[in-house]
């Protein structure tokens, strides 16, 4: 391989390197905009095989390091290739825009329709194979910078965009004079602040989360039902306890984690957690073959309830069986059944819009439960299976994310951590440690206006993936023109 070669492959590397750097738990948000400049100069004039070459390592050296939670769930049993298998594929969708970034380059302008492509393979890879993976999207590692406000106007895909103009327009344009035209994304994200409110506008509820905590066991946690649903009745005991005392005061609502529990439509011990507390509890629990929120009330037991939506494939709903079981222990289960309706429970007073858990990922989650009048929402979470790696804080950093999208505050219940309370500019104001049981209470304000990426999120999303498909048709029929003309001369 020549030296000019190797030096493209390195910087492809340190890019995405630098990427991976960019995410929570760690606040170098900035990382992302120098990664996306190192690649931009490695695509430098290369063709669509080098490029796709060169895209394939961005990739892997992105995912391999911000998917290693994968591989301390499932490592002990199957291996690293569950880990390296999805690793790999997710960046093959990097490689096949890449691929395509030669093509657009030669369009004026080619900073932003490389970055349009960009956003092209986040929409692929949240949609395809088995509706998607939509984890270690750009915009999800920029809650700590002023990029992450684009997100009350666009959403991820707007915030994404943002990033990586800026990062192939510094590289394209400089050092010219023209490299002026990569600072707009910047600005633009510096002039949304004013957009995000964090006042309340529909009063407060005070609202309490009980961590109960799982044993750190990776897959032990198949068998460990009976202990997390313990976990929880005796922290919920505690926090009656506390409540009673006067220690703490009364909330509106509690709020469990994900799963915490295995019940049916009546459950008597749960009847009496919730009636000693004189609260309604959103319980997280697997119930009548769904993933369920149910809003549990003291003196009535039941009532509303949320099913998930977005399944995990190979874990809730298992695709390809027979290969399934080479990846993941739950291949034997039967699939759950997911859920149809929006997010939204009526509880407490208040609308509380509800994503479970890996639905924090996808937009269309939690934009449909505030389009449906939730003031506040609710993101009860299972991390227990991923140890202590980097997960609950990519997590945590989607959940932020939202709140700024859609000017809400969120709470996070996770059965070990990280639980938190954000506020609706996306700050953390209380937090959990992990593999602790915890309680926190706290205040959040119930808010009703509308934001633009609420109201025009998909619109957005929509004219950032047509711009891509646009710039690649045109560059096609330029080549082509331009490839037909000699023989459309006269002799």
């Amino acid at each position: 391989m020549r030296r000019a070669d190797l030096a493209r492959y390195g910087a492809a590397v340190l890019a995405g390197a630098a990427l991976a750097l960019s995410f929570p738990p760690r606040t170098l948000w900035w990382l992302a905009v120098p990664a996306f400049a190192v690649l931009w100069l490695a695509l430098r004039r290369t063709g669509a095989r080098r490029a796709a070459g060169l895209g394939l390592v961005f990739g892997l050296t992105f995912f391999l390091p911000h998917l290693l939670w994968i591989e301390h769930f499932l490592g002990d049993d199957f291996g690293p290739w569950p880990w390296l298998a999805l690793s790999a594929l997710m960046a093959l969708f990097v490689c096949g825009v890449c691929a395509l970034v030669p093509l657009v380059s030669r369009l004026p302008a080619a900073p932003v329709w490389a970055a349009l492509l960009f956003v092209l393979q986040e929409t692929a890879r949240g949609l395809i194979p088995f509706n998607g993976f939509p984890w270690g999207r750009v915009a999800f590692g920029q809650v700590d910078g002023p990029f992450g406000q684009l997100a009350v106007v666009g959403g991820a895909p707007l915030v994404t965009f943002a990033v990586v103009v800026t990062g192939f327009g510094l590289a394209h344009w400089l050092p010219r004079p023209r490299a002026a035209w990569a600072v707009p994304p910047f600005a633009l994200a510096l002039a949304a602040g004013p957009l995000i409110s964090v006042e309340a506008q529909n009063g407060q509820r005070t609202i309490a989360v009980v961590q109960g905590n799982a044993p750190d066991l990776g897959l032990g946690l198949l068998g460990a039902s009976d202990t997390l649903r313990a976990n929880h009745l005796r922290k919920t005991a505690e926090l009656g306890a506390l409540i009673h005392g006067g220690s703490i005061p009364k909330p509106d609502l509690v709020v469990w984690p994900e799963s915490a529990t295995r019940t049916r439509d009546r459950d008597p011990v749960i009847d009496r957690a919730v009636d000693s507390l004189g609260v309604p509890v959103l319980v997280g629990a697997l119930r009548n073959g769904q993933n369920q929120v149910v809003a549990w009330h003291p003196g009535t037991g039941p009532g509303q309830s949320y099913a998930k939506q977005e399944l995990v494939p190979f874990s809730e709903h298992i695709p390809l069986r027979p290969l399934a079981r080479l990846v993941t222990p739950f291949a034997d289960q039967q699939d759950m059944r997911p859920g149809s309706e929006p997010g939204v429970l009526d509880v407490a007073g208040a609308r509380v819009g509800v994503g479970i858990c890996y639905e924090v990922a996808y937009d269309r989650v939690l934009r449909e439960s505030v389009a449906a009048g939730a003031q506040v929402l609710v993101v009860p979470t299972n991390n227990a299976w991923f140890g202590r790696g980097e997960m609950t804080y990519q997590q945590l950093a989607m959940a932020r994310l939202r709140a700024i999208e859609h000017g809400r505050a969120v709470v996070v219940a996770a059965i070990s951590g990280v639980s938190a309370v954000v506020r609706p500019d996306g700050s953390v104001v209380r937090s959990t440690g992990m593999f602790t049981d915890d309680l926190m209470v706290d205040s959040v304000p119930l808010r009703s206006d509308i934001t633009f990426a609420t109201r025009f999120g998909d619109v957005v999303h929509v004219l950032l993936t047509a711009g891509a498909f646009g710039a690649c048709l045109v560059a096609l029929w330029t080549r082509r023109r331009a490839r037909s003309a000699p023989e459309s001369l006269p002799r």
